[in-house]
């Protein structure tokens, strides 16, 4: 019997054969990473298979690349290691292929997804988190400068962007801890110190990159995807009122530096191929070095959901606060990247790169809950009979994402998650 069959891939499952994501994973207790790949509720142990030796017509130097504890081996060996080593995975997985039983490692190559923790995935090099959803930008624009225009005048013109810290990107589950900053009330006459009492998410997605061209060379949008490995859920947690004291006049520091929590699974371009679509048009159209003539959005069905500690207490289940897409944002990840190398700027293996909070037209569709309550003056009601402006302690805020469409494969982004502590 072949794996596929074996393992039971519901009709449903968001990890078909025609997915197969990327993530890092630990067996037991004290060992290191392994890398893996999603295949229904279980994980392929990538490491296993190229141990075996199931890989070593494919790639030079599989053993190494594959037995790595995380995907930045196979990251750096660009687009052509990564179309062939997706392909013999599916070829190795597929109904009737019975090698891995010749092999002896029929069993030893799966674990079920609930019986392992994970890990980060990559070990993130640069980070940087783009301000790329029109919606999110003019929503802001908004709520922080009601008397003057929504958006300012260069965000049409290029993806507003920072450079964030890679060594707070924390691996889905990970607790995040209420920060301290720098606040000031309107009416103060000086900041205080202390913790967030407007602790926020951002429901996004991040793109990963392998190697790119020399310092000092541009990457056209038009070429970009040759650098994008693929895509993972990324929740960039925000404390709204530091950042609204700190961010001018150079933009956001220790308001978005002390935490950002990435999902699990990178899901490989090549899996979402059925769901690149058009993006929104573009006034005025996009300079030449950030236009592209093919599609270059992904139609990808985005929510979060919310438990405060009373609704676990109690057993009730997460309310979803939001609905959205990814197909609508006003920059493409193609646009990110060019802009980003745009001045000669490296871009390399494990670069990860945010889009910036994801928000639709609607308000059930925004990606925070800054736009959510409008900076709580309307609070969102739980099923506990509390109510949120902002996160508490105790909350769980969960990000899923899935791809689904009337004849193409269900592709899952998975989930990533985070519980509020106490300062």
């Amino acid at each position: 019997m072949s794996p596929s069959v074996r393992i039971g891939i519901s009709p449903d499952s968001g990890f078909p054969l025609e997915n197969l994501p990327y993530g890092a994973f630990v067996r037991d207790t004290g060992e290191a990473p392994r890398l893996g790949v999603a295949l229904g509720e279980a994980i392929v142990d990538v490491q296993e298979l190229a141990r075996a030796g199931l890989f070593d017509e494919t790639l030079d130097g599989a053993r190494a690349v594959l037995s790595a504890a995380n995907v930045n081996p196979l990251l750096a060996r660009g687009v052509p290691a990564w179309k062939a080593v997706r392909a013999r995975l599916a070829q190795l997985l597929r109904a009737g292929n019975d090698e891995l039983q010749r092999a002896g490692i029929a069993d030893s190559a799966f674990v079920f997804q609930r019986d392992v923790a994970m890990a980060l995935p990559l070990a993130v090099g640069d980070y940087v988190d783009f301000y790329s959803s029109l919606e999110h930008a003019t929503n802001l624009g908004r709520i922080m400068r009601p008397d003057g225009e929504p958006l300012l005048p260069n965000w049409r013109w290029l993806p507003i962007g920072y450079h964030g810290r890679a060594g707070t990107v924390v691996p889905s589950g990970t607790p995040i801890v209420r920060p301290c900053g720098q606040t000031k009330a309107p009416t103060a006459k000086e900041p205080t110190y202390g913790p967030t009492r407007m602790l926020d998410f951002e429901l996004e997605l991040a793109f990963v990159t392998g190697d790119g061209p020399p310092l000092g060379t541009r990457i056209p949008a038009e070429h970009a995807r040759e650098c994008i490995f693929g895509v993972a859920l990324l929740n960039d947690w925000s404390a709204r009122d530091i950042q609204g004291w700190e961010y001018q006049p150079l933009g956001p520091f220790l308001a978005k530096s002390f935490a950002s929590s990435l999902g699990s699974w990178i899901v490989p371009l090549e899996a979402l191929e059925p769901y690149r679509v058009e993006g929104p048009r573009q006034e005025p159209p996009a300079m030449s070095h950030l236009a592209a003539s093919d599609r270059q959005n992904y139609d990808i069905g985005l929510e979060a959901t919310l438990t405060s500690a009373r609704m676990r207490e109690d057993g009730i289940a997460p309310l979803t606060i939001t609905r959205t897409n990814f197909r609508d944002m006003y920059w493409s990840m193609a646009q990110q990247l060019a802009h980003a190398t745009s001045n000669g700027a490296r871009v390399r293996a494990g670069d990860l790169f945010g889009s910036g909070t994801i928000s639709g037209r609607d308000s059930g569709s925004y990606g925070s809950l800054i736009e959510l309550t409008w900076r709580g003056a309307h609070p969102l009601t739980l099923p506990d009979g509390t109510q949120r402006a902002f996160l508490e302690d105790g909350d769980e805020l969960t990000l899923h994402g899935v791809a689904a469409s009337a004849g193409k494969p269900r592709i899952s982004l998975g989930s990533v998650r985070g519980i509020v502590l106490p300062s």
